[in-house]
């Protein structure tokens, strides 16, 4: 029940760190790949990875700030391959710095993708799904849409934002076969937390305020997902 044979899943920000974990991990319990991601050529990595190991898989570019993009990408895999099973939506930004050092120029950026470019992935793939009364959306938040820090007012209110999305969405497609989910993963070692990699103290510090006393791996967060992608997650929503 935990394989995904036979979908067809397109995972936006493949190119690297969780996203690219979670497609590769995607195409190893069988489902073909979508590889989308604002890097072509990274996105074209992870499709040849997944296809190295034997799966299924293709890329594309994909801009969450373009709408249109979106709309073609995930409507254009939906009809080649006549269905689209499982979108995951991973990317997300983040400038830290504390309130009043914020620029609203600053504050458009973060939350035109956090929030308005998984929206836009959202609302494209749930057209989608509620048509063929089917499929599983799973976006990612974080551990910041529950606890904060000084500095992460936009970020962790974006974060936040995006439970409250998964949770609306998953009231309004429920009764249409539509799932809805979202992963907030705590301190991962990815791109967007290298500045703070670079920092032992601060790194260190992060380490030690989990049960684990260390940072988890972008592959640490593609179980989760291929879970609530699967037919193992059919009543779980929201």
């Amino acid at each position: 029940m935990f394989r995904l044979d036979g979908k067809t899943v397109a995972v936006v920000g493949a190119g690297g760190g969780i996203g690219e974990a979670v497609a590769l991990a995607v195409g190893a319990q069988g489902a073909h790949v979508a590889c989308f991601d604002l890097n072509a050529a990274n996105a074209a990595s992870a499709a040849a990875k997944i296809r190295a190991a034997g799966g299924s898989a293709e890329s594309g570019v994909m801009d969450l700030g373009d709408e249109a993009q979106i709309e073609a990408g995930l409507s254009g895999l939906a009809e080649r391959r006549g269905t689209l099973d499982g979108l995951v939506c991973t990317p997300a930004i983040n400038v830290r710095k504390p309130i009043l050092k914020y620029s609203l120029a600053e504050f458009d950026k973060v939350v035109n993708l956090n929030l308005r470019g998984n929206f836009a992935a959202l609302m494209v793939s749930g057209r989608i799904m509620t048509a063929q009364r089917s499929g599983s959306i799973v976006l990612f938040s974080s551990i910041r849409s529950i606890v904060t820090e000084p500095g992460q007012s936009v970020y962790s209110m974006t974060r936040a934002g995006i439970l409250q999305l998964a949770k609306t969405a998953a009231v309004e497609w429920g009764t249409l076969g539509v799932r809805v989910n979202a992963v907030g993963p705590g301190v991962v070692e990815t791109p967007l937390t290298a500045p703070i990699k670079a920092n032992a103290e601060w790194y260190n510090a992060y380490a030690m305020k989990n049960p684990m006393n260390r940072w988890a791996q972008p592959s640490e967060m593609a179980g989760p997902t291929v879970f609530l992608l699967s037919d193992a997650a059919s009543y779980v929503t929201g």
